[in-house]
């Protein structure tokens, strides 16, 4: 794109929110009458398979640095799909079984740092 086109795009994939992701993919199996297959279950094992292929990624790397910082951009650009096809799921899933992600996530973030304070030395 000319003139900084880029830029926005990606500033606003940067900040779409769990609820946009959310409606994009209501949006996206209702347009295919897809919404009959989205049962828990079968949201559940099509994440599970997706993190299989997430999985894959790192199986045989062994321990891998922050960042990845001896990884080719094409394996960088796998892991974001990769990571982008269980985050969809997952929030499809949610959206289900009537679970605010957001919501929880945050909940749980308090509940842990309660259960595991940090340690004082």
């Amino acid at each position: 794109m000319e003139g900084g086109g880029e830029e926005v795009a990606d500033d606003r994939a940067m900040n779409i929110s769990l609820k946009d992701l959310s409606k994009k993919l209501e949006e996206f199996a209702k347009a295919r009458d897809w919404e009959k297959y989205h049962s828990p279950r079968n949201l559940l094992l099509a994440m599970v398979g997706e993190v299989g292929e997430l999985s894959e990624i790192f199986q045989w790397r062994g321990e891998v640095d922050k960042g990845l910082p001896n990884w080719d951009e094409s394996d960088k650009e796998h892991l974001g799909e990769e990571l982008s096809d269980v985050l969809l799921y997952l929030i499809r899933l949610a959206d289900m079984c009537g679970i605010d992600l957001g919501d929880a996530a945050a909940k749980k973030i308090v509940k842990n740092a309660i259960k595991y304070p940090p340690k004082l030395f």
